[in-house]
Protein backbone atom coordinates (compact mmCIF):
# COMPACT_ATOMS: atom_id res chain seq x y z
CA UNK A 1 0.00 0.00 0.00
CA UNK A 2 1.39 3.45 -0.93
CA UNK A 3 1.51 6.14 1.02
CA UNK A 4 -0.97 8.84 0.72
CA UNK A 5 0.52 11.18 -1.01
CA UNK A 6 0.88 8.91 -4.05
CA UNK A 7 -2.04 6.98 -3.76
CA UNK A 8 -4.92 9.76 -2.83
CA UNK A 9 -5.81 11.16 -5.90
CA UNK A 10 -6.31 14.62 -4.98
CA UNK A 11 -3.11 14.68 -3.62
CA UNK A 12 -1.66 12.84 -7.09
CA UNK A 13 -3.30 15.50 -9.19
CA UNK A 14 -1.42 18.28 -7.47
CA UNK A 15 2.22 16.59 -7.01
CA UNK A 16 4.04 17.82 -9.43
CA UNK A 17 2.82 21.44 -9.37
CA UNK A 18 3.66 21.40 -5.26
CA UNK A 19 7.52 20.13 -6.34
CA UNK A 20 7.74 21.25 -9.63
CA UNK A 21 12.24 21.73 -9.21
CA UNK A 22 13.10 18.19 -10.42
CA UNK A 23 16.59 19.17 -11.01
CA UNK A 24 17.88 16.45 -9.16
CA UNK A 25 16.55 14.55 -12.55
CA UNK A 26 19.08 15.90 -14.88
CA UNK A 27 21.78 13.64 -13.33
CA UNK A 28 19.51 10.61 -13.69
CA UNK A 29 19.24 11.97 -17.36
CA UNK A 30 23.00 12.50 -17.62
CA UNK A 31 23.71 8.75 -16.17
CA UNK A 32 21.81 6.99 -18.45
CA UNK A 33 23.49 9.03 -21.44
CA UNK A 34 26.79 8.09 -19.39
CA UNK A 35 25.60 4.22 -19.31
CA UNK A 36 24.28 4.03 -22.74
CA UNK A 37 21.11 2.76 -21.53
CA UNK A 38 18.87 2.47 -24.23
CA UNK A 39 16.24 0.35 -22.19
CA UNK A 40 15.41 1.57 -18.93
CA UNK A 41 13.24 0.46 -15.33
CA UNK A 42 12.09 3.04 -13.34
CA UNK A 43 11.36 1.25 -10.09
CA UNK A 44 8.90 3.93 -7.79
CA UNK A 45 8.17 6.04 -10.76
CA UNK A 46 5.13 8.20 -9.43
CA UNK A 47 4.01 10.34 -11.63
CA UNK A 48 6.33 9.64 -14.52
CA UNK A 49 8.39 12.88 -14.54
CA UNK A 50 11.41 10.92 -14.70
CA UNK A 51 10.34 8.03 -17.01
CA UNK A 52 8.87 10.40 -19.66
CA UNK A 53 11.65 12.45 -19.65
CA UNK A 54 13.95 9.55 -20.70
CA UNK A 55 11.01 8.48 -23.13
CA UNK A 56 11.37 11.67 -24.85
CA UNK A 57 14.80 10.74 -25.39
CA UNK A 58 13.83 7.77 -27.35
CA UNK A 59 14.46 4.95 -24.39
CA UNK A 60 12.59 2.50 -23.84
CA UNK A 61 10.96 2.58 -20.61
CA UNK A 62 8.72 0.74 -18.18
CA UNK A 63 7.60 2.26 -15.19
CA UNK A 64 6.57 0.47 -12.04
CA UNK A 65 4.69 2.18 -8.82
CA UNK A 66 1.94 0.64 -6.51
CA UNK A 67 0.38 3.61 -6.58
CA UNK A 68 -2.44 3.62 -8.62
CA UNK A 69 -3.68 7.03 -8.21
CA UNK A 70 0.18 8.34 -8.94
CA UNK A 71 0.23 5.70 -12.25
CA UNK A 72 -3.26 6.84 -13.43
CA UNK A 73 -1.17 10.93 -13.77
CA UNK A 74 1.44 9.14 -15.19
CA UNK A 75 -0.42 7.74 -17.93
CA UNK A 76 -2.63 10.99 -18.49
CA UNK A 77 0.38 13.17 -19.38
CA UNK A 78 1.54 14.15 -22.87
CA UNK A 79 3.70 11.16 -24.97
CA UNK A 80 2.60 9.34 -21.75
CA UNK A 81 1.38 6.00 -23.83
CA UNK A 82 5.10 5.83 -25.12
CA UNK A 83 5.78 4.28 -21.40
CA UNK A 84 4.89 0.87 -20.40
CA UNK A 85 3.43 1.47 -17.19
CA UNK A 86 2.88 -1.05 -14.25
CA UNK A 87 1.56 -1.07 -11.10
CA UNK A 88 3.06 -2.57 -8.52
CA UNK A 89 6.51 -2.93 -7.05
CA UNK A 90 10.14 -4.65 -8.53
CA UNK A 91 9.32 -7.62 -6.39
CA UNK A 92 7.15 -9.13 -8.58
CA UNK A 93 8.13 -8.13 -12.27
CA UNK A 94 7.45 -9.71 -15.62
CA UNK A 95 9.81 -11.11 -17.42
CA UNK A 96 12.09 -8.23 -19.08
CA UNK A 97 15.61 -7.28 -19.69
CA UNK A 98 17.55 -3.62 -19.27
CA UNK A 99 20.10 -1.98 -19.59
CA UNK A 100 19.48 0.29 -16.45
CA UNK A 101 16.92 0.31 -13.66
CA UNK A 102 16.82 3.41 -11.62
CA UNK A 103 15.61 4.49 -7.96
CA UNK A 104 15.22 8.31 -7.82
CA UNK A 105 14.56 10.54 -4.88
CA UNK A 106 13.63 8.61 -1.32
CA UNK A 107 12.60 5.68 -3.32
CA UNK A 108 15.50 3.31 -1.87
CA UNK A 109 14.90 4.54 1.27
CA UNK A 110 11.13 4.41 1.25
CA UNK A 111 11.76 0.54 1.41
CA UNK A 112 11.67 0.14 5.05
CA UNK A 113 11.28 -3.96 4.89
CA UNK A 114 14.03 -5.76 5.15
CA UNK A 115 12.35 -8.49 3.46
CA UNK A 116 10.95 -6.04 1.06
CA UNK A 117 14.42 -4.65 0.22
CA UNK A 118 16.00 -7.69 -0.36
CA UNK A 119 13.07 -8.46 -2.75
CA UNK A 120 13.31 -5.58 -5.00
CA UNK A 121 16.95 -6.08 -5.00
CA UNK A 122 16.68 -9.70 -6.41
CA UNK A 123 14.06 -8.21 -8.64
CA UNK A 124 16.02 -5.56 -10.30
CA UNK A 125 18.92 -8.05 -10.46
CA UNK A 126 16.71 -10.58 -12.72
CA UNK A 127 15.66 -7.44 -15.16
CA UNK A 128 18.70 -6.29 -15.89
CA UNK A 129 20.44 -7.48 -18.63
CA UNK A 130 24.21 -9.33 -17.64
CA UNK A 131 26.18 -5.92 -17.54
CA UNK A 132 22.98 -3.70 -16.63
CA UNK A 133 23.45 -1.35 -13.93
CA UNK A 134 21.37 -0.17 -10.70
CA UNK A 135 21.67 3.42 -9.89
CA UNK A 136 19.86 4.97 -7.21
CA UNK A 137 20.97 6.89 -3.85
CA UNK A 138 20.64 7.29 -0.57
CA UNK A 139 20.79 10.10 2.20
CA UNK A 140 23.81 9.90 4.38
CA UNK A 141 22.22 8.84 7.72
CA UNK A 142 25.54 11.06 9.61
CA UNK A 143 24.04 14.36 8.09
CA UNK A 144 20.62 14.06 10.02
CA UNK A 145 18.48 15.66 7.54
CA UNK A 146 15.33 14.94 9.55
CA UNK A 147 16.53 17.63 11.72
CA UNK A 148 14.98 20.00 9.51
CA UNK A 149 11.82 18.02 8.74
CA UNK A 150 9.24 20.48 10.96
CA UNK A 151 6.76 23.18 10.10
CA UNK A 152 9.19 26.04 10.58
CA UNK A 153 11.99 25.02 7.89
CA UNK A 154 9.39 23.28 5.69
CA UNK A 155 6.09 25.54 5.65
CA UNK A 156 5.02 26.91 2.00
CA UNK A 157 2.29 28.07 0.08
CA UNK A 158 1.84 27.24 -3.44
CA UNK A 159 -0.50 28.94 -6.16
CA UNK A 160 -1.69 26.09 -8.30
CA UNK A 161 -3.78 27.31 -11.59
CA UNK A 162 -7.13 25.54 -11.55
CA UNK A 163 -6.82 24.71 -7.57
CA UNK A 164 -5.69 27.25 -5.83
CA UNK A 165 -3.44 27.98 -2.97
CA UNK A 166 -2.28 24.79 -1.01
CA UNK A 167 -0.33 25.12 2.17
CA UNK A 168 2.19 22.55 3.01
CA UNK A 169 4.61 21.75 6.12
CA UNK A 170 6.33 18.86 7.26
CA UNK A 171 6.52 17.32 10.80
CA UNK A 172 9.16 14.32 11.94
CA UNK A 173 6.78 12.43 14.09
CA UNK A 174 9.57 9.40 15.49
CA UNK A 175 13.02 8.27 15.12
CA UNK A 176 13.60 5.08 15.91
CA UNK A 177 17.09 3.62 15.15
CA UNK A 178 17.19 3.42 11.10
CA UNK A 179 13.92 4.88 10.88
CA UNK A 180 12.53 8.19 10.83
CA UNK A 181 8.51 8.72 10.43
CA UNK A 182 7.14 12.34 9.20
CA UNK A 183 3.60 13.70 8.21
CA UNK A 184 2.94 16.16 5.55
CA UNK A 185 0.07 18.00 5.85
CA UNK A 186 -1.85 20.08 3.11
CA UNK A 187 -4.42 22.84 3.26
CA UNK A 188 -6.40 23.24 0.20
CA UNK A 189 -7.43 27.02 0.20
CA UNK A 190 -10.40 26.61 -2.24
CA UNK A 191 -12.36 24.67 0.17
CA UNK A 192 -10.23 24.19 3.70
CA UNK A 193 -9.88 20.46 3.08
CA UNK A 194 -6.93 19.54 5.42
CA UNK A 195 -4.90 16.08 4.23
CA UNK A 196 -2.37 14.00 5.94
CA UNK A 197 0.06 11.65 4.52
CA UNK A 198 2.31 10.05 7.52
CA UNK A 199 5.61 8.23 5.80
CA UNK A 200 8.65 6.36 7.07
CA UNK A 201 12.30 6.36 5.39
CA UNK A 202 15.12 4.15 6.36
CA UNK A 203 18.13 5.50 6.67
CA UNK A 204 20.89 2.75 5.95
CA UNK A 205 24.94 2.68 6.36
CA UNK A 206 27.06 3.16 3.14
CA UNK A 207 28.23 -0.22 4.44
CA UNK A 208 25.02 -1.65 4.44
CA UNK A 209 23.94 -0.70 1.36
CA UNK A 210 27.13 -2.16 -0.19
CA UNK A 211 27.19 -5.35 1.38
CA UNK A 212 23.39 -5.89 0.55
CA UNK A 213 24.07 -5.29 -3.03
CA UNK A 214 26.71 -7.69 -2.95
CA UNK A 215 24.59 -10.52 -1.21
CA UNK A 216 22.04 -10.57 -3.91
CA UNK A 217 24.83 -10.88 -7.08
CA UNK A 218 25.89 -7.23 -7.77
CA UNK A 219 29.54 -5.68 -7.72
CA UNK A 220 29.10 -2.28 -6.62
CA UNK A 221 31.22 -0.26 -9.53
CA UNK A 222 31.05 2.91 -7.61
CA UNK A 223 29.66 5.25 -5.10
CA UNK A 224 29.44 9.02 -6.21
CA UNK A 225 28.17 11.93 -4.49
CA UNK A 226 24.55 13.86 -5.34
CA UNK A 227 25.67 16.86 -7.44
CA UNK A 228 22.40 18.73 -6.16
CA UNK A 229 23.32 17.90 -2.90
CA UNK A 230 26.65 17.52 -2.05
CA UNK A 231 27.87 15.79 0.49
CA UNK A 232 24.41 14.80 1.88
CA UNK A 233 23.51 11.55 -0.34
CA UNK A 234 25.42 8.45 -1.89
CA UNK A 235 24.87 7.42 -5.20
CA UNK A 236 25.78 3.46 -5.74
CA UNK A 237 26.24 2.86 -9.05
CA UNK A 238 25.63 -1.63 -8.79
CA UNK A 239 26.30 -3.59 -11.84
CA UNK A 240 25.01 -6.97 -12.68
CA UNK A 241 27.73 -9.24 -13.66
CA UNK A 242 28.48 -9.69 -17.56
CA UNK A 243 28.07 -13.33 -18.12
CA UNK A 244 30.67 -15.76 -16.74
CA UNK A 245 31.93 -13.20 -14.44
CA UNK A 246 30.65 -14.36 -10.50
CA UNK A 247 30.69 -12.08 -7.70
CA UNK A 248 32.98 -13.42 -4.71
Amino acid sequence: MADAIFEYPRLASVYDALDPDRGDLDVYVAIADELGARTLLDVGCGTGTFALLLAGRGVDVIGVDPARASLDVARAKPDGERVRWLQGDATALPPMRVDLATMTGNVAQAIVDQRDWEGTLRGVHDALRPGGHLVFETRDPAKRAWEEWNRAATYKVTEIQGVGAVEQWSDVLDVSGPLVTFRVTWVFGSDGQVLTSDSTLRFRERDEVEAALVAHGYTVAEVRGAPDRPGLEFVFFARRPPVGVSVL
